[in-house]
């Protein structure tokens, strides 16, 4: 298991991400003062984002139907529990989008690779209380690709 994204898992069978790129922003307001420079007051941390590009091999490595996993959880709206595969716990997180490409097809249209992205931002304000709150919904979208 290379990450776990409410009952989804990353890894080699399912969908494998080649790099995590995570991007956190801070909040600086910014006052006009006369004859000097603006004076900036730190309001707080903004948005954490997190880009999941990858590559999936359907004859080696990776599933088609990963990504329609994917979909169905960004399509409830709910933010999922994000814990990496060494135990670190990232939060709580929103699908914002998936992108993917086709190339090296069959005759029958079935590609060779697919290529995607995700693209996620937190959404919890560091409340671990609530990692809990995504596992429901995680089972029966589960449950409805079996």
């Amino acid at each position: 298991m290379m990450l776990a994204l409410g009952m989804f898992v990353f890894s080699l069978s399912t969908a494998a991400y080649q790099e995590l790129q995570r991007q956190t922003e801070w909040r600086h307001a910014s006052n006009n003062r006369i004859g000097a420079a603006p004076a900036r007051q730190f309001v707080g941390r903004g948005d954490d984002s997190i880009t999941l590009p990858g590559v999936i091999l359907p004859e080696l490595a990776g599933s088609a139907l990963s990504l329609d996993a994917v979909r169905l959880m960004a399509n409830t709206g709910k933010a999922w529990p994000m814990v990496e595969g060494s135990g670190r716990i990232y939060g709580l997180w929103v699908i914002e989008s998936l992108s993917e490409t086709k190339t090296l097809f069959f005759r029958d249209g079935t590609p060779r690779r697919i290529e995607f992205t995700i693209n996620l931002k937190r959404t919890d304000d560091d409340r671990i209380d609530l990692l809990g709150a995504g596992t429901a919904a995680g089972v029966s979208i589960m449950r409805s690709l079996l």
